[in-house]
Order: structure tokens, then C-alpha cells, then sequence
């Protein structure tokens, strides 16, 4: 599994969501990682350790980064 992390990356946890979904979407990167229930909509903030620990499998890779032009 590869260790980069895009927005709009589609996830699979280890572990359902009480609504009993276990797709998340990611919505943020950075230190801690946001992602969102594609069941009831909660969001939900981890640090990058428990989201790479949680994660099952990675259903959907966001688009790439743009680079950024001088």
C-alpha cells in the first residue's frame, strides 16, 4: 500500500463506522488527516499514525497534485 496520501482519496477501514459504512473520503492532509463517512456524512480528525494504522485498503486514488509553475 502505497504511503501517499491525496485529497480525495476513497479508503476502506479496518473497522465500520456505527452507520455501518466502512468507506471514508479523504478532505485533508497535513499532520493530521480529515476524512468523511460516504454513510452519514461525519467527519472525522486523525493523526497521520492512527489513519495509516486504520486503513484497510485503498478503494480510489485521488487526482495528483498540480505542480506549481515559477
Amino acid at each position: 500500500m502505497t504511503e501517499e496520501i491525496r485529497l480525495g482519496d476513497i479508503i476502506q477501514t479496518r473497522k465500520k463506522h456505527p452507520c455501518g459504512q466502512d468507506e471514508w473520503t479523504v478532505i485533508r492532509t497535513g499532520a493530521d488527516i480529515k476524512i468523511r463517512c460516504h454513510g452519514c456524512g461525519r467527519i472525522v480528525m486523525l493523526d497521520r499514525a492512527d489513519f495509516l494504522r486504520r486503513r484497510k485498503r485503498l478503494i480510489t486514488q485521488g487526482p495528483a497534485p498540480c505542480e506549481q509553475k515559477e
